[in-house]
């Protein structure tokens, strides 16, 4: 379903925003209720496309699905259909989506054989799998990689703990590894391991099943295998990606917001990150308060150098939020460099806002300077094309906060990672269509 958003720009929202459940969680949870023939109940489950789809590839493979209401689903994965995972339909299905990769682990730990068509999804430089399959290999899987075919496949009779060094820290590795050595014989040790809080609450939820995971929330995680896992119930966390981006909305729209429920504890730095540039924000309870304000000002470091907000493995800043900080450093008062170390070509965006007004030098693929121009022009609304979900938010933020209307094609890259977005927007005050 493609389309685009025409938006009214320059006015000021008001109210309450609720941010939906943790995509990138839901992506990791829902491929671990296939590590058990018991019963998995999984709550505040968006309802975004990336994760639906994967939800129906579960389906396809023979897991029962019932829907008890919005976001909240139990699974039974007590009848797996292996002829689906050697289709051409699978070939088809799974390639269209990068998070059915977790679907790897979870296979192979419970059936001792795994398949997985080349995955898709966003085009944000290189990302490579080699994480993953090093870690299975490790623990004793044979893995075949069909050229003609485009297809992996794993298998192993019987899995055996190891000490696994991952050469990077990478979440859906780690995640991967994890649902593996669960039901693997013996100790395994994953070092240099993601640390995330959703990876966290996967850690959590596989415990709650019966494994032995401990070091959760470290980069060394121990895991005692252990023979079957039992049925749970888990509710995601909120997702803070949206979290960051309705504290940049307000801060661009000069607008009082109130965010819900955000699970402070779980924010890491990213409160703080907001509050360099000059934002205020504060807790209450467990919500997000953000007053209006008419100027905020990029705080310098101690030294009196250049702010530099740079992204970096939980628990530093993440990857994410950093469109959304470039977008916000466009209207703030002082000079940023944001500095994209994890991705490249995530910044290529920074021309629509250049288009807009903005002051950006783009000094190469990772690093672009923002010279805020302290509300005193704003950005003028232009028609846009949004390249992958985390800019396309940031794009919309844009939009929102500018002079005049604006049109975003290609908005299922919004619609991907983002629960009725424009309802949700339109609930504080903004003027969006989806045409």
């Amino acid at each position: 379903m493609s389309g685009s958003f025409k938006i009214k720009g320059g006015k000021r929202l008001h109210g309450e925003i609720t941010p939906q459940g943790a995509k990138n969680e839901a992506l990791q949870i829902l491929c671990a209720v296939l590590l058990t023939d018991e019963e998995v109940r999984v709550k505040n489950i968006p309802d975004i496309h990336d994760v639906n789809r994967l939800i129906e590839i579960l389906g396809d493979f023979g897991v029962k699905i019932t829907k008890n209401a919005h976001g909240d689903y139990t699974f039974k994965s007590d009848a797996v259909n292996f002829d689906y995972i050697k289709s051409n339909d699978f070939k088809k299905d799974g390639s269209k989506l990068r998070g059915s990769i977790m679907l790897l682990g979870p296979m192979l730990a419970r059936f001792g054989e795994a398949y997985m068509p080349t995955p898709g999804g966003d085009k944000i430089g290189r990302r490579r799998l080699d994480t993953h399959f090093q870690g299975f290999v490790e623990l004793g899987a044979e893995f075949h990689y069909d050229e003609k075919e485009y297809l992996y496949s794993l298998k192993a009779k019987e899995l055996h703990g190891k000490f696994i060094l991952l050469e990077e820290a990478s979440v859906t590795g780690t995640a991967n590894i994890v649902m593996a050595a669960v039901l693997a014989k013996g100790k395994t040790s994953i070092y240099n391991a993601a640390c995330e809080p959703y990876l966290q609450q996967l850690c959590k939820m596989l415990n709650r099943m019966g494994a032995n995971i401990s070091g959760i929330g470290s980069n060394l995680l121990i895991i005692e295998g252990v023979d079957t896992l039992h049925g749970t119930e888990h509710t995601m966390l909120p997702d803070m990606v949206e979290i960051g981006s309705w504290i940049g909305l307000a801060a661009m729209t000069k607008s009082e917001i109130t965010i819900k429920n955000v699970h402070w504890d779980e924010l890491g730095v990213i409160p703080n990150t907001f509050r360099k540039l000059g934002i205020q924000l504060e807790k209450r309870g467990d919500d997000i308060f953000i007053p209006a304000q008419e100027n905020y000002k990029i705080q310098k470091f101690i030294d009196g150098s250049i702010l530099t907000v740079s992204d970096a493995p939980w628990p530093g800043f993440t990857p994410d939020l950093l469109s959304i900080i470039l977008v916000v450093a466009t209207q703030a008062k002082g000079t940023v460099l944001v500095h994209q170390k994890m991705f490249e070509s995530r910044l290529f965006f920074v021309d629509k806002l250049i288009d807009m007004g903005a002051q950006i030098i783009l000094c190469d693929p990772h690093r672009a300077t923002v010279v805020g121009l302290n509300h005193e022009s704003p950005l003028r609304g232009t028609t846009m094309i949004s390249p992958d979900i985390r800019a396309g938010n940031a794009l919309l933020i844009a939009a929102l906060s500018a002079e005049g209307n604006s049109t975003i094609h290609n908005i299922e890259q919004i619609d991907r990672g983002y629960e009725n977005i424009d309802g949700r927007l339109k609930a504080l005050g903004a003027e969006i269509e989806r045409v």
